[in-house]
């Protein structure tokens, strides 16, 4: 059943959540998309099969949470992650990050380090409205973020995205890869090669830039986006039982 938390500055957080042992896992999701995709269920059933804690949530303006998406950008959706870490979870967690979710991750990491016994990033998107967005912009398309305060994108998921110069310019001052980037925990970063939303070299960039003993980046050779299908999936259990593995956790098999 869907619970809410009241977040910061009165959004309500719609979220589920399973109680098991920890180290719990809490899943990230990404840009427009909901705690219902195939990625962040697979994995709470992973979880609750294993006893382990689990924590998934809709971001404001996002799913069933509360707010419009438009009027939201990544120091929002930030500070949602971080309140419902806070708040929804005890103890050390183990963050899987997807696309924007693993931007938000490493926030949340250099932001909390304490509370991280790992982190898993699938097809991680640190700093994409600048590098991304911004970047592709032509002349005329940020002439009209300055003027009308938004532009449209074209979207292989639906509806185009609504990119709003309060997303671009908060954006700017949530990067993460113009300064130090600790990492004191196991990690994992995955990523497809085929991934047509977040270029291969910003996986191997992440890689280059973050600082931490015991980083792994997994290449899956045509894989999309997505990372759903089963192998993928498969992909990201083993990703997030060996962080617990190294963590010092006891990683319980599945019940039948």
């Amino acid at each position: 059943m869907t619970q809410f938390l009241e977040g910061p500055q009165g959004r309500r957080i719609a979220y589920h959540r399973v109680e098991g042992q920890g180290p719990g896992v809490v899943f990230l999701g990404g840009f427009r998309s909901d705690m219902q995709g195939t990625k962040a269920l697979w994995l709470e059933d992973w979880a609750r099969r294993r006893g382990r804690g689990f924590l998934r949530f809709d971001y404001s303006g996002h799913g069933q949470s509360s707010g419009a998406f438009e009027e939201g950008a990544v120091g929002d959706w930030f500070a949602d992650a971080v309140a419902a870490i806070r708040g929804l979870t005890q103890g050390q967690q183990v963050l899987v990050g997807s696309s924007m979710g693993g931007w938000i991750a490493l926030l949340v990491a250099r932001t909390m380090p304490e509370r991280l016994a790992g982190l898993v990033t699938v097809a991680a998107a640190p700093d994409f409205t600048e590098r991304g967005y911004w970047a592709g912009f032509s002349g005329a398309e940020r002439a009209a973020l300055a003027g009308r305060g938004q532009v449209e994108q074209p979207s292989d998921y639906g509806e185009p995205y609504v990119i709003t110069r309060r997303l671009i310019e908060d954006g700017r001052d949530h990067l993460v890869l113009d300064q130090p980037l600790p990492l004191p925990f196991p990690v994992r970063f995955l990523q497809g090669t085929e991934d047509a939303d977040v270029p291969l070299s910003w996986a191997l960039d992440l890689l280059d830039h973050a600082v931490g003993e015991d980083m792994r980046l997994t290449l899956v050779k045509g894989a999309d986006h997505r990372f759903s299908s089963p192998d993928c999936l498969a992909l990201i259990g083993a990703a997030v039982e060996e962080v617990l593995l190294r963590a010092g956790a006891p990683v319980v098999p599945p019940a039948a």
